[in-house]
């Protein structure tokens, strides 16, 4: 075991930042939860809140029930992330399984994946691509695979994505207005709401995120340069306010709508439905006979997509959605008070019939 150098003779150690407050508010500063102290990240969880860099996995044993994996099967996980479900699918394909990871963001699969190299999951049970939903079937067949036993698939962003201000997905620091998923491809969501005239924008607000504000929004963001995620929740905020003014509730009410723009933008910048839709025309040629299926969304556009595509697969009759579940599950109430991000969460899965 090495220790830290010590300073020059004479010279006093660096001082820890001091902050407003009892604890760093910034992403950046929060060390203790960076390097992964346990007794910060338990506060931190227990708090309901997600530590920095980290990323806590939802409907963990639902997922597990779902898919229904035996040890020695092969598992696609479509959204490496933190690699909560992934460790999971691992465990339960033990000792000689294989589960084969993608993730379209070049940022988080390197981390993820030597993480847990060094916590012993290596090829061949463990093997990782750069890609997205829509590749998976390409993978498959770079692998000499003709299919899985398990497919799953977590459509959410991940806390990792969502909490660093240099992604540009949240508003709750500024940031630059990026948003992309894989920031060497595409382009940002400064410059789509740039080049977006309000009626394509308009539409977009409303297909991707329900947006009863949509029309008005549309017309006072499109062609505009925002320097930032505040500047533009600061518009969007000028126009939800005066609506919801008179509600008790105006504050949520406006937080929503902020949140609505967000996804919306992030949907269309990264072309998120496309990919999915890809996802769910290939699933014939990615499951073998008897294979799961299961897709975590957090949004009625992608709940609708996977259901109306399991109800298609179900009625060719090779295919089986669970008896009387005509509604997604849902998280349990500890798990969406333990972790709030996870109350928006719907699981839906569809096994195919076995070759008789």
């Amino acid at each position: 075991m090495t220790s830290d150098p010590l300073p020059p003779s004479g010279s006093r150690p660096p001082r820890r930042k001091r902050y407003s407050g009892k604890n760093p508010r910034r992403f950046e500063d929060k060390y203790k939860e960076h390097r992964g102290d346990a007794e910060t990240l338990q506060k931190v969880e227990a708090s309901g809140k997600t530590p920095a860099g980290r990323h806590r996995p939802i409907m963990v044993a639902e997922v597990l029930a779902a898919l229904a994996i035996e040890p020695g099967e092969t598992v696609a996980d479509g959204t490496l992330g933190y690699g909560g479900h992934t460790t999971a699918f691992l465990e339960a394909t033990g000792p000689d399984g294989c589960v084969i990871a993608t993730d379209v963001d070049p940022l988080q699969l390197p981390r993820t994946t030597e993480r847990l190299r060094t916590e012993g999951y290596a090829a061949p049970r463990f093997i990782t691509r750069h890609s997205n939903f829509a590749g998976l079937p390409r993978v498959l067949a770079e692998l000499g695979l003709g299919g899985v036993q398990a497919l799953f698939a977590d459509l959410g962003v991940s806390s990792m994505q969502i909490d660093d201000p240099t992604r540009g997905f949240s508003w709750k620091q500024d940031g630059p207005l990026d948003m992309r998923l894989n920031p060497s491809r595409g382009i940002t969501a400064g410059d789509f709401i740039q080049k977006t005239n309000a009626a394509r924008l308009a539409v977009l607000l409303e297909e991707n995120a329900d947006e009863p504000l949509a029309a008005p929004l549309a017309e006072a963001l499109a062609g505009q340069s925002f320097t930032g995620t505040m500047a533009l929740a600061a518009v969007i905020r000028s126009i939800a306010e005066p609506v919801h003014r008179l509600r008790p509730d105006a504050a949520e009410l406006t937080d929503k709508t902020i949140r609505r723009v967000f996804q919306a933008l992030r949907i269309a910048v990264n072309d998120e439905f496309s990919a999915l839709d890809s996802l769910l025309r290939a699933l014939p040629s990615c499951l073998l006979p008897g294979g799961r299926a299961a897709i975590l969304t957090f949004h009625s556009g992608e709940d609708r997509r996977v259901k109306k595509a399991f109800t298609a697969l179900a009625a060719t009759g090779a295919w089986h959605l669970p008896a009387a579940e005509t509604q997604p599950l849902r998280p349990t109430p500890q798990e969406q008070h333990a972790n709030p991000r996870s109350t928006s969460a719907r699981l839906r899965f569809i096994t195919r019939a076995a070759v008789s």
